[in-house]
C-alpha cells in the first residue's frame, strides 16, 4: 500500500480567555495508506477530534497541510466522511430509510428515486437494518442508531471514513458485534478508515497501524505496525503483549 493520504507537519490551536492561545497539535506528521484500517489513541486532549476534524475540511491549519494524493486538501468533501459519538446525529423526524437517503438527494447523487433507494438498502442490509426501514431514530437503540448513521455515512461511498469514537458509549457486547460488522464492511468495500478511539483493546482489534499520540501538545509518540492477524482475539499473548506496550506509552 503506497501512501495515499499525508498529514505534513501540521500545528493547530485555539483562541483562550484573554486572548490567549491553546496548542492542541503541533508539528504531527504521519501517512496513511489507501484501503488502510488505522486506528488513534491517546490521552484526552491530545487532540484526536480536532485531527479528524481538519482532515474533513472542518477547519482549518495554522500551519503545515493535509495532501491526498498528493493534493492539497481545502475544506469539506463527500471524499471524507465524519462519524460521531453521539446517538442523535439522525434526524429524528425522517425514518430510517430516509435518513439514508437524505445525503443522496442533497448531493444529488443518482439519476432517480428508485435508484436511490436500491443503493440505501443495500448498505442498510450491510448494517443488518434492512427489517427497520420505516422505523424512526426514537425508537432504535443507541447501536442501532450508529449502524443507520454508518449506513447513512458509506451510502455515498466516500474514499476516506473518519470515526470519533463511534463505539465509546455502548456497552461491551453491542460493541464487540459493530466492531466485527465494521471489519466486515472494511473489507467488502476497501475504504480507507481513520478511527480514533480511547480504548486500546479497540485500537488493537481494528488497526493495521496504531498511532499513539500524547498531549500538552498533542503530538505523535508512535506508530505501531499492528502483525496479528485476524480475528484478533485479546486473551492472545501476542494481544496482551502489544496491549501492555501501548498502555506504557501512554502512561
Amino acid at each position: 500500500m503506497s501512501s495515499f493520504l499525508e498529514i505534513n507537519n501540521i500545528s493547530k490551536a485555539y483562541s483562550g480567555s484573554e486572548n490567549d492561545r491553546f496548542l492542541v497539535l503541533k508539528n504531527l506528521s504521519f501517512d496513511v495508506k489507501q484501503n488502510e484500517f488505522l486506528t488513534i489513541v491517546g490521552p484526552s486532549g491530545c487532540g484526536k477530534t480536532t485531527l479528524l476534524k481538519l482532515i474533513a475540511g472542518f477547519i482549518k491549519t495554522d500551519s503545515g497541510q493535509i495532501l491526498k494524493k498528493n493534493k492539497i486538501l481545502n475544506g469539506s468533501a463527500p471524499d471524507r466522511i465524519m462519524l460521531f459519538q453521539d446517538f442523535e446525529q439522525l434526524f429524528p423526524w425522517k425514518t430510517v430509510l430516509e435518513n439514508v437517503l437524505f445525503p443522496l438527494r442533497a448531493k444529488n447523487i443518482l439519476a432517480t428515486k428508485n435508484e436511490r433507494v436500491t443503493l440505501a438498502k443495500k448498505y442498510l442490509k450491510d448494517v443488518y437494518l434492512e427489517n427497520y426501514l420505516d422505523f424512526y431514530p426514537h425508537q432504535l437503540s443507541g447501536g442501532m442508531k450508529q449502524r443507520v448513521a454508518l449506513a447513512r455515512a458509506l451510502v455515498i461511498e466516500p474514499a476516506i471514513l473518519l470515526m470519533d469514537e463511534p463505539f465509546g458509549s455502548l456497552d461491551g457486547q453491542s460493541r464487540n458485534y459493530l466492531q466485527d460488522m465494521l471489519l466486515e464492511i472494511w473489507k467488502n468495500y476497501n475504504r480507507t478508515i481513520i478511527f480514533v478511539t480511547h480504548d486500546i483493546r479497540e485500537a488493537i482489534k481494528l488497526g493495521d497501524r496504531i498511532i499513539v499520540m500524547e498531549n500538552e501538545p498533542g503530538r505523535l509518540k508512535k506508530i505501531i505496525v499492528n502483525k496479528i492477524k485476524r480475528p484478533r482475539q485479546q486473551v492472545d499473548q501476542e494481544f496482551i503483549e502489544l496491549y501492555n506496550q501501548i498502555y506504557a506509552l501512554l502512561k
